[in-house]
C-alpha cells in the first residue's frame, strides 16, 4: 500500500467533495445503464425446465411462487462435488438477508446448481443457508444458460461464456445470473442474464470492501478471489498468491 499524503481538514474537504463530483456521475451513468437493462428485449422460453427441490418437482414458472419476477443465481456445484466454489459461496453468504425484501418488489429469488438435490441439502446445512435452492439435475438449463459444461465443448475445448467463445474455463459449472418475467397468461421470458464481473455487483462484501484504504486487496494474486474460502474455513493455511483457481474435488460416489 502506497503512502498517502497528510493535509489539513480543509483540504481534505476540498478533495473529498471533488471526488463527489465523480461520484454522482458515476451513480448517474449507473442509474442510465440501469433503464438501458430493463429496456431489453426480451425471448419467450420456450422448454419446460422441471427442477428437484423442497417442495418435489418444480417448473421454472412454478419458481415464481406467485411474483412476476425471477432472480436466479446459477451456483457451482457440479455432480459429486464435495463442496460447492468457495467464490460462489462468497456471494451465497449475502443472498438470506435480502429475500424478503425481494419478494415485497414482486420478485422471488432461487439458487440452482447441476448437484443433485440430495447433495445440495447437505452444503447448504453444513453452510447453515435458508434461501431456496433446487436442482437441475438432467435438464438442459444450466448448458442452455451457459453455466455448465456441454458434450460438445468437453469434445472440442471451447467454451462458450458471457456470449463469446473461450479456450478454456477452469472448471466444468460456471457463475452467473438469470432474470425471468411471467405474464398473467403463464408465460415465461428470459430477459436478462450476466456472467463473470458482471456479477461484482452482487457481492456486498466487495463494495464495503472498495470504501477502505486498501481496496480489496488482491493484487498480486494469481486470480482475484484466491485469498477466498468457504466462511467456516478461514483458519486454513494461508493464502498462496500463485494458486490458480481448482474446482471443488469430486467424491468417489459421484453421479454424473
Amino acid at each position: 500500500m502506497e503512502p498517502h499524503t497528510i493535509v489539513s481538514h480543509d483540504e481534505w474537504i476540498a478533495a473529498r467533495k471533488a471526488y463527489l463530483v465523480e461520484e454522482k456521475a458515476f451513480s448517474r451513468a449507473r442509474d442510465a445503464l440501469a433503464r438501458k437493462r430493463r429496456a431489453l428485449p426480451w425471448e419467450r422460453v420456450e422448454k419446460r425446465y422441471v427442477f428437484d427441490g423442497p417442495n418435489g418437482k418444480e417448473s421454472l414458472a412454478d419458481l415464481f411462487d406467485g411474483k412476476r419476477q425471477l432472480i436466479v443465481y446459477h451456483f457451482m456445484l457440479g455432480p459429486g462435488w464435495e463442496a460447492g466454489c468457495p467464490s460462489c459461496s462468497y456471494l451465497a453468504d449475502h443472498f438470506d438477508g435480502m429475500v424478503a425484501h425481494i419478494a415485497q418488489r414482486d420478485a422471488s429469488f432461487v439458487v440452482i446448481s447441476r448437484a443433485p438435490l440430495v447433495e445440495i441439502e447437505k452444503f447448504k446445512q453444513r453452510m447453515g443457508w435458508r434461501f431456496k435452492w433446487v436442482s437441475s439435475f438432467g435438464s438442459d438449463f444450466n448448458a442452455d444458460y451457459q453455466v455448465s459444461v456441454t458434450p460438445e465443448e468437453k469434445a472440442g475445448g471451447k467454451v462458450m461464456y458471457n456470449y463469446e467463445f473461450i479456450d478454456k474455463f477452469p472448471s466444468e459449472e460456471r457463475p452467473g445470473a438469470s432474470v425471468f418475467f411471467k405474464n398473467t397468461a403463464g408465460e415465461v421470458f428470459h430477459t436478462y442474464s450476466t456472467y463473470g464481473r458482471g456479477l461484482d455487483i452482487l457481492i456486498g462484501t466487495y463494495n464495503f470492501l472498495d470504501l477502505a484504504p486498501k481496496g480489496r486487496d488482491e493484487e498480486g494474486l494469481a486470480w482475484s478471489m484466491a485469498w477466498v474460502r468457504h466462511h467456516d474455513r478461514y483458519d486454513d493455511a494461508a493464502v498462496d498468491a500463485k494458486a490458480q483457481y481448482q474446482q471443488p474435488k469430486t467424491s468417489d460416489s459421484c453421479c454424473d
